[in-house]
């Protein structure tokens, strides 16, 4: 055992259910420095779930899951009275990878370090990914490796954060040894008890006999989840791991955002599943709709078809939905993000080039020989909806997040809320007409063009606010 350990993660009286069913019961559970703890059990008898929940994963049922934060004293990170708070530098591997099958190897280890704090070069990336034999793949997407090499990637990522680091850091891993070959699984003993040797705590499930025995305390849980434990005896490891790095200021956002940015880069699924029904209902108006007819139905017809192509831009899925939804890999984000992941994601997520300049070619293309007075003084204010058009984007986009999170019948309630941004965009519409048949005003009356976008502007914003901060489903 570390000399001096002292507690990394302290579980008190923890009970969690799964609907009706009690998963987890008065789990009273404590990992410190120095050691490497195994559950181990049945499948269904709560390791995976336990795992998750010292993640800060599951809604809890009563009790609490408190961590150590550097060298000052616990604090809670979730418990049964809602209060929620992000985990300090950790590493993580889930049952699935939690990988986007976009990224790139080297991206991959890149991104686990910079969650974590760790200040690493592309020499040190290279070391770390030559201990696994990966190196010569830091080229390559994810989706391009075997299920064998994924995994070692995906075991990497959470043993990295922790490898690199000077001061003592959690590592939680969920089945580590899945999918690993025979070397696979000595590298990851060995790494393991070289962890522990150096202050490190390991919490890991596993049904693997050789990963157990590498423990230094096993948690068995019966079929009926009650637990018992048993010590082993391990001597200290001489095993050489990569020598650890600087720790930096955490910069938890600006690495997702740089994670999402370069997948969109790299396969813009997102920009283009935007774009395309957006000019085409553009298309079809123009095509469909004559000038007469335009002119015929008046200033308040004109500005919806004019703000009806941004409209639809804003309220489309995000593709980052989807690469979320790829091998855990929005369940590992929402674990290193914390409670802030959904209000951070909802604001990546939603559209914020296409809005304005849909705007702007929506209207020159539609008010082409349609002649108004002030006509340069609307073109110089349609920037205004325009902006406020991305308050309902990142409302919409939250909307589709929380939809996502939640089980069939939940989802097809909260489906309906996306009607309520009809209203932001009827008030959007209506201030444009004002702007059209009078010019631009200031007034602060019901009845003035700035009211009906401030108006437009808080229900959006309020939609956006009940969509990220709902309880946990």
């Amino acid at each position: 055992m570390y000399v001096n350990a002292q507690p990394l993660i302290q579980i008190s009286s923890l009970d969690i259910h799964r609907g009706n069913r009690l998963v987890i019961s008065d789990v009273d559970l404590e990992l410190s420095e120095g050691e490497v703890v195994a559950l181990v059990g049945p499948n269904g008898c709560g390791k995976t779930t336990l795992i998750e929940s010292s993640a800060g994963m599951h809604a809890i049922s009563s009790g609490k899951i408190s961590w150590r934060y550097g060298d000052s004293e616990m604090k809670i990170i979730r418990d049964s009275e809602g209060r929620r708070n992000s985990l300090p530098p950790m590493g993580l591997t889930l049952q699935k990878n939690g990988m986007s099958g976009e990224e790139t190897v080297e991206e991959r280890i890149n991104t686990a370090l910079a969650v974590s704090g760790c200040d690493v070069n592309e020499i040190q990336v290279s070391n770390l990914l030559n201990y696994w034999g990966l190196d010569h793949r830091n080229s390559d997407r994810v989706s391009q490796l075997s299920g064998g090499l994924a995994r070692r990637l995906a075991v990497l990522s959470g043993l990295a954060p922790a490898v690199m680091s000077q001061t003592p850091r959690t590592v939680l891993l969920d089945e580590p040894s899945e999918g690993l070959d025979e070397s696979g699984i000595i590298l990851l003993v060995n790494w393991l008890r070289a962890l522990a040797s150096k202050g490190h705590g390991v919490m890991l499930a596993t049904h693997d006999p050789r990963i157990i025995l590498a423990a230094d305390r096993v948690i068995r849980f019966d079929e009926k989840n009650n637990l018992s434990e048993e010590l082993q005896v391990q001597s200290l490891s001489n095993y050489e791991l990569p020598i650890p790095t600087n720790e930096v200021k955490i910069s938890k956002f600006l690495s997702l955002f740089n994670w999402a940015y370069k997948m969109e880069k790299r396969n813009p699924v997102d920009t283009i599943g935007r774009f395309i029904p957006s000019v085409l209902a553009l298309l079809m108006i123009h095509t469909l709709i004559s000038e007469d007819e335009i002119s015929v139905a008046g200033a308040d017809f004109l500005a919806a078809m004019i703000l009806l192509p941004s409209f639809i831009s804003v309220v489309i899925p995000p593709a980052l939905i989807s690469r979320y939804a790829e091998e855990n890999c929005g369940r590992w984000w929402a674990a290193v993000i914390g409670p802030k992941f959904r209000p951070v994601s909802s604001i990546i997520g939603s559209s914020i080039i296409l809005p304005l300049p849909l705007i702007y070619v929506s209207w020159l293309v539609l008010s082409d020989n349609v002649v108004f007075a002030e006509e340069a003084e609307i073109f110089t204010w349609l920037w205004l909806p325009g902006l406020v058009m991305f308050s309902v984007a990142i409302a919409a986009s939250a909307l589709h997040l929380l939809v996502s999170d939640l089980r069939r019948t939940g989802a097809s309630v909260v489906s309906l809320l996306m009607l309520i941004l009809v209203w932001p965009f009827i008030e959007l519409v209506d201030a444009l007409v004002m702007i059209m048949n009078d010019g631009m005003s200031f007034g602060i009356s019901l009845d003035e063009p700035l009211s009906m976008i401030f108006l437009s502007f808080t229900v959006s914003i309020l939609v956006w606010a009940i969509s990220v901060y709902l309880p946990d489903a």
